[in-house]
């Protein structure tokens, strides 16, 4: 039944456009909109494929929903506080961060932000 080697992840937001921008052009990641069905699909470096659908109630995760798997932490960080993405949004006892928001020393590297909807995302060194 799952003998194919493809697989693919999906998440709603609550604007598509919103989303868009946010992925397309802070992020900068390979953005399609596929107009005639509602939604939007990501393809990130690896070539693997996340699907965005909005969804008018959007309520956010309440975990992580896609990794972001890079070398550096803190460059990575930087460049996204450049682009005017928060990185410090924990700053409690279960997920202790830095000033910059990365949580050191429990682990791999890893600092999380949002998306336009509030979904959470990360960037982490797994390596």
């Amino acid at each position: 039944m799952f003998t194919h080697n493809r697989a693919f992840s999906s998440f709603a937001v609550k604007d598509l456009d919103e989303a868009k921008a946010f992925y397309g052009e802070t992020l900068g990641l390979a953005v399609e909109v596929y107009d005639d069905m509602g939604i939007m699909e990501l393809t990130l470096g690896s070539g693997a494929k996340v699907m965005v659908y909005p969804k008018p109630d959007h309520e956010p995760a309440v975990f992580t929903i896609l990794n972001f798997d890079v070398d550096d932490v803190e460059a990575a960080v930087d460049d996204l506080n450049s682009r005017g993405v928060v990185t410090k949004i924990y700053d409690d006892a279960d997920f202790p961060t830095d000033d910059k928001g990365i949580s050191r020393g429990m682990g791999p590297e890893i600092a999380w932000f949002t998306d336009p909807s509030g979904n959470v995302l990360a960037v982490l060194a797994a390596a």
